[in-house]
């Protein structure tokens, strides 16, 4: 199937019709103002008409790039496969030099803007990009070109035509990966690696037509683009929003009050952070009672039962805790998917334990993008893993070209969801791939193993990226992800880094949680004048050597963190400034960025 015709073929199969709120978003005025399917297919085919008058012709490449998911961005998206020309979406927070890299590569022909300074951005990068011929505004803004204006009934034949000429292998997308080093590579998708994902992953998912879920991860990223798929074919109420519009008695979690959205580990960790911070604030019995809930989640797992007072404690916890926290969440969510990036165990333990299911899966921008999923049916999902491969997955433990822990080796992949190469890279798309057993795999650059789980699955566990295992000095090989998976889980701490490589021994760059350690003094005893101050505290650094101590207690000798230094910093994913920044798009660590940054820092741990 191709994406155009999931729309057409999705409205066609619905025994009840098409959706009439299909999806919204906040108008200026804070109204939501939605579009039902049959809406969404008539102004995507009039579009696609407007962008043949423009000259987009199949196989031309068309940008994307706004701040916040927005109907428009499906629209458009939906146009452009209509005509067979490919969509290549890009993050807001890039840098102008990103952007210019991006559109010269992929010879942009015209690109869609959202709000902000975004057609500023693009339009300083248009000077340096020969193939850019227009640039399309989604928001009235003056003289600049505005997207309603391009829709016209010229061409609804021809738009028609092409469409059904489009085949299922043809490349539908092209998305440039964050990318923690060096220029981003385009990831070139076609309509099956996708579809293919989106028809296994429907099943899977605990909502049912016309139950609303949210979307505020970037469409930009295939994450979310392919629930946006998924979400259309079960025929849910999606509801576009930002992330700084989710919490609190006005958000946007309490006004929808969803069954089901998809974030970053991140998110959740800074809910649960806020959560612990209120629980701290507590006093006498209510505090008592908070951090006695807190503890009957430490040995949550799915499917497990408990009787008689066991029980009993949950049932009171639920009733007085747990409810609240749900409640802040809309009262409704079912489950959350989360993926990007390592889900701390601490964090899905929690929030399932408060009936809140966390749902972990795995893969990469170069699978479309779900290779392996932990399930909200049947019990099928292990706390610690990311789950069970879709059943269009062949995924190996290759052990062949390196020195691993028994068990354990480079997660490789196979199936009809693996992307068709690096565009322009055939250099970089070969050493990716590897022949085996007559068949083509996909060579992930993780580390993992299978481990046992519920009904007799084997669940996949992450282990490390290949690429960022440390060597020390001594020549023994270090997985820094586990260890800084774990500090991330001691509440005081916002962002870590293990470092070492050619290293006697193993450090740790840390960011404090700023109102977590806030709170921390003041309850202490401890005067807060400035963060600069407060990291060097004896008293603060006796805190944070207590909870690396723990930490230590689950790693070898080798592994364990001798040195760290606290930060009065933060690391961020973008700065308006456009300065290099320490994080990627989806929350990953830029490593040589940070070690350059903080060369010194490295430098004092190990004089």
């Amino acid at each position: 199937m191709k994406i155009a015709r999931l729309f057409d073929y999705i409205v066609k199969q619905y025994d009840e019709g098409p959706v009439d709120q299909f999806i919204g978003s906040r108008n200026e005025a804070g109204e939501w103002k939605f579009y039902g399917t049959n809406e969404v297919i008539e102004i995507s085919r009039r579009l696609a008409s407007g962008l043949l008058d423009l000259g987009v012709q199949k196989g031309d490449k068309v940008g994307l790039v706004v701040y916040k998911n927005r109907p428009e961005w499906v629209i458009t998206d939906l146009a452009i496969q209509y005509i067979g020309a490919v969509g290549v979406p890009m993050y807001p927070t890039i840098s102008s030099r990103e952007y210019e890299y991006i559109m010269n590569e992929a010879e942009l022909k015209i690109c869609f803007t959202g709000a902000g300074d975004l057609y500023d951005k693009v339009s300083a990068a248009k000077a340096k990009v020969d193939s850019l011929k227009h640039i399309v505004c989604f928001d009235r803004n003056g003289e600049r070109p505005y997207w309603g204006e391009i829709l016209n009934d010229n061409n609804l034949e021809k738009v028609q035509a092409l469409s059904e000429t489009i085949k299922s292998d043809d490349l539908a997308t092209i998305i440039y990966t964050s990318g923690t080093t060096g220029n981003p590579k385009g990831v070139m998708l076609s309509h099956t690696n996708i579809i293919s994902v989106v028809e296994s992953c429907c099943h899977l998912l605990p909502i049912q037509r016309g139950e609303r879920v949210l979307s505020f991860l970037p469409l930009c990223h295939i994450f979310e683009r392919a629930i946006l798929y998924v979400y259309t074919s079960i025929g849910s109420e999606i509801y576009f929003t930002g992330t700084d519009n989710l919490g609190g008695e006005t958000g946007d979690l309490s006004a929808v009050k969803p069954f089901y959205f998809t974030t970053v580990p991140r998110l959740l960790e800074k809910v649960y952070e806020k959560i612990y911070n209120k629980g701290l604030l507590l006093t006498g019995l209510k505090r008592k009672l908070f951090f006695w809930a807190l503890s009957l989640t430490d040995n949550y797992e799915h499917g497990k039962t408990f009787s008689g007072w066991e029980a009993l404690k949950r049932k009171i916890a639920d009733k007085l805790v747990f409810s609240k926290w749900r409640e802040a969440l809309g009262g409704n969510v079912k489950a959350i998917a989360t993926g990007a990036a390592a889900c701390p165990a601490k964090i899905a333990r929690v929030f399932s334990a408060a009936g809140i299911i966390i749902t972990e899966g795995y893969g990469l921008t170069e699978t479309s993008p779900v290779l392996t999923i932990n399930q909200y049916f049947g019990g099928n999902n292990k706390i610690g893993t990311v789950g069970v491969p879709l059943d269009i997955c062949d995924i190996i433990i290759d052990k062949s070209d390196g020195d691993y822990n028994d068990g354990e080796g480079e997660i490789i992949a196979a199936g009809p969801n693996i992307m068709l190469g690096y565009y322009k890279q055939p250099e970089q798309t070969a050493a990716v791939f590897k022949e085996l057993n007559g068949k083509t795999y996909f060579r992930t650059g993780d580390i993992g193993t299978f481990v046992d789980g519920p009904n007799g699955h084997k669940y996949l566990k992450i282990t490390d990226r290949k690429k960022e295992l440390l060597k020390t000095s001594g020549g023994k090989y270090v997985a820094p992800a586990p260890i800084e998976s774990l500090l991330k889980e001691e509440f005081l701490i916002e962002q870590a880094m293990v470092i070492g490589d050619q290293k006697k021994f193993v450090s740790a760059l840390i960011v404090p949680s700023v109102d977590a350690l806030k709170n921390w003094c003041d309850e202490h005893k401890v005067q807060w004048t400035s963060l600069d101050d407060v990291v060097k505290n004896d008293k603060v650094l006796t805190r944070y050597q207590h909870a690396i101590d723990l930490v230590n207690e689950n790693f070898s000798h080798i592994e364990q963190v001798k040195k760290f230094t606290l930060l009065a910093t933060s690391w961020e994913a973008s700065r308006k400034d456009g300065s290099d920044t320490e994080l990627t798009p989806t929350m990953k660590l830029k490593r040589r960025i940070i070690l350059k940054k903080y060369a010194t820092e490295v430098e004092n741990l190990y004089a």
